[in-house]
């Protein structure tokens, strides 16, 4: 007996499944380095956002993601089941990503989800949802250590 690695509803897009595997993949191995596997998961026309920024089109996303991995020490994601309806999924996610300008290097881990929207087996929508703060804010380290005091004062 096999175990489904998703939750479906509604009609069944074959492509899709396939798609949140590649999906998956990539992000575990994405680095500065490798950029130009975007192309494997994404389409030309992507449209993007997190609450960091919005692009569309592969080479603003390519460009974004060059800004964003350009001092990453490592990154990788824990991902849950994903809940597909059609063409649409929403993937659950823990990223463990080590930054040089985070925690001095150490493990941030930050909770997400990203809405995705697949049309011929490539992902032409993707909006990750992540409380920014709680990525940044709490881990930069002059207002990392103004927020731990302020949340000390308040009890």
């Amino acid at each position: 007996m096999t175990t489904a690695s998703k939750i479906e509803v509604g009609t069944r897009n074959s492509a899709v499944p396939a798609t949140l595997d590649n999906f998956r993949a990539l992000f575990n191995e994405l680095d500065k380095g490798n950029l130009n596997k975007l192309s494997r998961v994404y389409s030309e026309d992507i449209r993007f956002q997190d609450p960091l920024s919005t692009v569309t089109g592969l080479d603003e996303l390519t460009h974004y993601f060059a800004g964003a991995y350009a001092n990453v020490i490592s990154c990788r994601f824990e991902f849950g089941e994903a809940v597909v309806h059609g063409e649409f999924a929403a993937l659950p996610w823990v990223m463990h990503l080590r930054h040089k300008r985070l925690r001095k290097g150490r493990e941030v881990q930050v909770q997400g989800i990203s809405h995705l929207e697949i049309r011929d087996g490539m992902v032409c929508y993707h909006r990750d949802y992540f409380d920014a703060g709680e990525m940044l804010y709490e881990n930069l380290p002059v207002i990392g250590r103004a927020i731990r005091w302020i949340k000390d004062q308040a009890g």
